[in-house]
């Protein structure tokens, strides 16, 4: 190879460096690809809120929480999580903010309410949670369910929950686009409730958050446990995905005997109250833990772009060398 042809190829290879350099710096910022999930049935606020909601985000309380957080939808539903918690949940999540897991940029779901977006249920079923995810991580599910005599006119604190969760599953399969979590509800519910599903990975240092609203039925004209009428309100489909997947919202016989309610088979409670959030919420003060950025999707285009560009410098250089 001639002189010229060498300081050439030095410049040619010089330049794709520095073309490189910045969008590879970039690219290896974004970190590596991380889990993210919540559940889609039944539905979680988040989720129903979300720009992938359909109808349950233009529910007055959606509207709500979407005002309470400054305008912003939340369009990374999925990414509801802190880090560093390692199971320190009751002290590092304030009361008043366990939907939100104190992160401002979900601060509007934790506005007390009595008519978000719910599924109705029945007790002591048997439940299938379909909690959607991207990525397959290990780590261990935990379930809370309001004890009774819940007000959800007031902020959810750690104190409307029971100590220990009612169910819990450890490493479960990633089966699609979603985990399928088995578990069998307590028979002492009426009336309106939060399901509250806690995820604690194992594989990386996140814990993920949700609040899914629930409906014990309950005889017309009745009270529930926390005191409030059991006449009915206007329902809508709990969840797009509940249309998508027909054949998940079927209820099955469980071994025991029990019938299996499938989440997606729920109601989504609809009500005309005014958009402006009601009296009690809390979306107060900055929040004491961080999220994360990024979503796992976002990171696997990235990588795909790295792996294209790695592949260009590779050709360059081995025609350079040829030459």
């Amino acid at each position: 190879m001639t002189a010229h042809r060498r300081t050439l190829s030095a410049a040619a290879l010089a330049g794709t460096a520095a073309f490189a350099a910045p969008l590879l710096l970039t690219l290896s910022a974004a970190g590596p690809a991380q889990a993210h999930g919540a559940p889609t049935s039944p539905v979680s606020r988040a989720y129903a809120c979300s720009p992938d909601g359909g109808s349950l985000a233009g529910t007055a309380a959606c509207r709500a929480a979407v005002t309470a957080n400054g305008g912003e939808p939340f369009t990374f539903w999925d990414n509801l999580r802190v880090g560093d918690v390692y199971g320190r949940d009751r002290a590092v999540i304030p009361d008043g903010r366990l939907c939100s897991g104190g992160l401002s940029a979900y601060r509007g779901l934790d506005l007390a309410r009595s008519d978000w977006p719910s599924t109705t249920l029945t007790p002591g079923a048997r439940l299938t949670m379909t909690y959607r995810s991207t990525i397959p991580h290990t780590g261990t599910f935990k379930m809370f369910l309001t004890k009774p005599g819940y007000d959800p006119s007031g902020p959810l604190n750690w104190s409307d929950l029971p100590d220990q969760p009612f169910a819990e599953v450890k490493d479960p399969a990633l089966t699609g686009d979603a985990y399928r979590l088995r578990m069998t509800l307590p028979s002492d519910r009426t009336g309106r409730h939060v399901l509250y599903t806690i995820w604690q990975n194992s594989s990386t240092a996140d814990t993920y958050y949700s609040c899914s609203d629930v409906v014990f039925p309950k005889a017309k004209g009745s009270t529930d446990d926390s005191g409030s009428s059991g006449d009915s309100t206007p329902t809508a489909t709990a969840s797009p995905a509940a249309q998508s997947r027909p054949a998940e919202a079927t209820a099955s016989a469980d071994p025991a005997g029990q019938p299996e309610q499938a989440a997606e088979t729920g109601r989504a409670t609809e009500s005309a109250d005014s958009a402006a959030p009601q009296t009690g919420s809390t979306v107060a003060g900055a929040p004491v833990a961080s999220a994360t950025d990024g979503t796992g999707s976002r990171h696997l285009v990235a990588a795909g772009a790295a792996a294209v560009l790695l592949a260009v410098v590779a050709a360059l250089v081995l025609r350079l060398r040829r030459r």
